[in-house]
């Protein structure tokens, strides 16, 4: 982690494994790498690069900016709308959505999180 400003390429970053809790997982074997690459003193915000496999997981959200470089999902919030992000989409999310993820091709993002 860095604490001075920076640039990094997201497809070829190298990504940490992040396993799943196995209760969020709904069907298939995804799997998490990620990195998170800034984050503030206090911790309450983090920036970083997160990656998923195909599958379908559940997750409750933190509010969250991110943007993804490859991959496709489709997203369905608890209560609210059903989207599908893929390369170049910026989507964000609200703390406390309940989301069902189904990930259709390998999915990476660059977020950031407030907390």
């Amino acid at each position: 982690m860095t604490t001075h400003s920076f640039a990094l390429h997201i497809p070829d970053a190298e990504l940490e494994p992040d396993p799943l809790d196995p209760e969020q997982i709904v069907s298939g074997t995804p799997e998490v790498t990620g990195k998170v690459v800034w984050e503030s003193a206090d911790g309450r915000q983090i920036r970083g690069i997160w990656q998923i496999t195909p599958g379908v997981v559940t997750d409750t959200e933190a509010d969250e900016m991110f943007v993804v470089v490859s991959g496709s999902a489709t997203i369905e919030v608890e209560g609210g709308a059903a989207f599908t992000v893929g390369p170049g989409d910026m989507a964000v999310l609200r703390a406390g959505d309940r989301t069902t993820w189904t990930v259709h091709e390998t999915l990476r993002k660059a977020y950031a999180i407030n907390l």
